[in-house]
């Protein structure tokens, strides 16, 4: 319970670029102001949570109120940096919409690092970048996290196979088949990485290729054919129940 009677978890939460520490104080830019002024109608000495993905979560309460400039001072960490299992997620880009909702759900789900994989299919040129990290920024303002995914640049296939660092196994999600999903994941810890292919799927000599990876290991995810933003998100909780701790 905090100072002014209300419980941190029903506070507002922000995410921060600035550094987090006792009475550093904090002005939020315009956007996150009126959030918190017009929307929330929180006042001065109201409680509100901070985090920016490195100094955990704090507890911060409203100094002062201005038109377009709310300050903020932390007075003491309420939760911890999280380290997130070493997890990647390497999927292919799909249409904006459904991009967006895979790194919102990725986010969620704790996955540390987001890859765009280009491959023969992929229907999608360009992403938007900052857009997709806005997703995730929200994404976890709103499930807890401390901790944000790395968003890498785009990557064609070949160059993700050629560069791919030796000590982390390439979890293949084949949809010609592969392992009993469950079963082959509770024996690849982290280090690891999920493969997801566009909505056409990998081809024939790109699904030869990744197959042919020492990293790999190919595993089926069921009967039906899902799409593949359903199939990211399914490997990855799957993943995760199995390798994380708790």
């Amino acid at each position: 319970m905090s100072e002014d009677g209300t419980t941190l978890s029903t506070t507002p939460r922000l995410f921060v670029g600035d550094g987090l520490s006792a009475g550093a104080a904090i002005t939020l830019p315009a956007p996150q102001s009126h959030y918190l002024a017009n929307v929330m109608r929180r006042q001065p000495g109201d409680m509100v949570r901070l985090f920016n993905g490195r100094d955990g979560e704090w507890a911060a309460r409203v100094a002062s109120l201005a038109k377009k400039a709310v300050t903020l001072v932390p007075e003491r960490q309420s939760a911890a940096q999280e380290v997130p299992p070493d997890l990647w997620l390497c999927a292919a880009p799909l249409k904006k919409g459904r991009i967006d909702w895979l790194a919102e759900k990725a986010c969620e789900l704790g996955v540390a690092r987001l890859l765009p994989v280009v491959t023969a299919r992929t229907v999608v040129d360009r992403l938007n970048l900052d857009r997709l990290m806005a997703h995730m920024v929200e994404a976890a303002e709103q499930c807890g996290r401390t901790a944000l995914p790395d968003l890498a640049e785009a990557v064609p296939l070949a160059r993700l196979l050629k560069d791919w660092p030796r000590e982390r196994a390439l979890i293949f999600a084949d949809e010609t088949g592969g392992e009993a999903l469950a079963a082959t994941l509770s024996l690849v810890p982290a280090p690891a990485a999920i493969l997801i292919g566009p909505e056409g799927g990998f081809t024939a000599e790109e699904r030869a290729a990744i197959r042919a990876h020492p990293a790999a290991v190919p595993v089926s995810l069921g009967p039906r054919i899902l799409r593949a933003d359903t199939a990211a998100i399914a490997a990855v909780a799957v993943w995760q129940a199995l390798n994380s701790p708790g």
